[in-house]
């Protein structure tokens, strides 16, 4: 049976929300881990650290998409 062009739109769509989840997922790793050494260095206060934490949350509310849709 040939695959139909829904199917591989249907495919090539869920390849890309794949791809995004794992970069949503660096991208908090990654943040977090950046927090952790300024907190660690003592600039929880710094503009920086204020940045990151905002997006850590923004990342956060994401990831909590992808979990109430049942993706994660």
């Amino acid at each position: 049976a040939a695959v139909s062009a829904a199917q591989t739109d249907g495919a090539a769509r869920l390849e890309k929300f794949e791809a995004m989840l794992a970069a949503v997922q660096a991208q908090y790793a990654d943040t977090t881990a950046q927090m952790e050494r300024l907190k660690a260095a003592g600039r929880v206060k710094s503009a920086t650290y204020r940045q990151l934490f905002a997006k850590k949350l923004n990342l956060q509310d994401m990831l909590t998409f992808y979990e109430v849709y049942g993706l994660l």
